[in-house]
């Protein structure tokens, strides 16, 4: 259900009202701001970038979407209304009725865990997506922490794993300012994720077993700045991407890095911040590799501000565009180039396929004969279909595409049987 394809006129911005969490002001009593995600969008809103309309619309993740990476009996721990106080820091839940709990703080983290679920098949779609929500990096399986209740990081990355053919290698790039333990306690052993992680070494949770999955690890002194941290977030995202090339990034994009924040001990500017994203998005776009950004940590109210500045500047930059993610909707499969923007036209104005306007190309299909040449200025062409399934038009726009010339020079027993005309291939 958590996959089921949203309209092609939407953007792969996922949010729910369902989000923020109210309730006769226990909220207040943590240094979290639980009505951030609501004031995200609000300032999307009120610059115009989206509509109630256009987003798509989160759904909550039930048990057996959780089962999926939860134990049983974490989840029937959860029953326990102190158990949920000791997870999220707020200590007055534990003498709540537990049917209180489940609807009012419970169900907006599962609306959010659901949210990430749907972006992380959004990006490999579309090339890229955002859970205005999510991001609870400190719970693992069988165990929370906090303020984390369930492991959306390692629930998408799984659901991706076991359910979208040609996505078996995933990136986590966390950037939050507290280590993420929760998913590296559950990839521990398993090779197809590679770790980054950027952290206070000083602050919670210091969970030494943890740190023995990150692959590259990056721990800040006290009051780290701007420079110094843009510094090294570039260079080892850098090298990160260059060490493995994922089929899916999922960045956690926490903004409690922020000068002033209570718990992450950093002084990162606002400016910084809203940098700080877009050297992961430029990392991620160059490569063509799929990207997923959740929200995760954050403690003070300007940060809602923040993370809306940040998304409006990477759409300023053509790092995130409805056009071209929408182009990518309905069938990823098929290619049609006359719905890419102009901006790839001009990029690339030796595409034979602008000349050609062909309107549909089997991409994946195409790309597994390894005919594809190299008009675009880089990358290997010679992609194999579960590699390139469900990659949007416009990320092949951005490889440059194929010359119909130069495949028409290859006999037919090299192009195998595909058939085609001066306008289509189908297999």
């Amino acid at each position: 259900m958590l996959y089921e394809d949203p309209p092609a006129a939407c953007w792969p911005i996922v949010y729910s009202p369902d989000y923020n969490i109210t309730f006769v002001g226990l909220e207040k009593l943590h240094p979290f701001d639980a009505g951030k995600w609501g004031k995200v969008i609000n300032f999307l809103k009120e610059e115009k970038l989206i509509a109630d309309d256009l987003i798509v619309q989160a759904r909550e993740a039930t048990d057996e979407d959780l089962l999926v990476v939860h134990t049983r009996r974490y989840l029937n721990k959860l029953k326990w209304s102190f158990v949920v106080a000791t997870i999220t820091e707020i200590p007055p839940v534990a003498f709540l009725p537990n049917f209180v709990v489940q609807r009012k703080v419970l169900k907006p983290l599962r609306t959010q865990t659901g949210g990430t679920i749907m972006a992380g098949k959004l990006a490999v779609d579309r090339g890229w997506a955002i859970n205005v929500g999510g991001g609870f990096h400190h719970c693992s399986s069988d165990k929370g922490g906090g303020f984390c209740v369930y492991a959306d990081i390692t629930l998408a990355i799984k659901f991706l794993f076991e359910r979208v053919q040609g996505v078996s290698k995933a990136t986590i790039i966390d950037l939050d300012a507290h280590q993420g333990n929760g998913h590296e306690r559950d990839f521990m052993d398993d090779h197809r994720v590679y770790i980054m992680d950027v952290y206070n070494r000083y602050i919670y949770p210091g969970d030494g077993f943890a740190k023995r999955a990150i692959k590259r690890k990056v721990e800040l002194e006290w009051g780290t700045e701007d420079t110094e941290y843009l510094q090294k977030v570039h260079t080892h995202v850098e090298g990160a991407l260059n060490e493995l090339k994922p089929d899916i990034i999922v960045y956690n994009a926490g903004t409690d890095i922020l000068d002033g924040d209570p718990l992450g001990g950093l002084a990162v500017s606002p400016q910084g911040i809203v940098k700080r994203d877009e050297v992961v998005f430029k990392a991620a776009r160059r490569r063509r590799i799929p990207i997923l950004m959740v929200t995760s940590g954050g403690y003070q109210k300007r940060t809602a501000r923040i993370i809306a500045d940040s998304i409006l500047n990477l759409h300023s930059l053509g790092l995130i565009d409805k056009e071209l993610a929408a182009s990518g909707a309905g069938n990823p499969k098929f290619l049609d180039v006359n719905m890419v923007s102009q901006r790839c036209r001009v990029k690339h104005p030796r595409c034979v396929f602008w000349r050609e306007k062909s309107p549909q190309i089997f991409f994946p299909e195409f790309c597994n004969t390894g005919l594809l040449s190299s008009v675009g200025p880089s990358l290997c062409y010679s992609r194999s279909r579960r590699q390139l399934e469900g990659w949007s038009r416009s990320q092949a726009c951005g490889l440059g595409l194929a010359s119909l010339q130069k495949t028409r020079s290859r006999s037919a027993e090299q192009i195998g049987p595909w058939n085609f005309s001066k306008d289509e291939f189908e297999p």
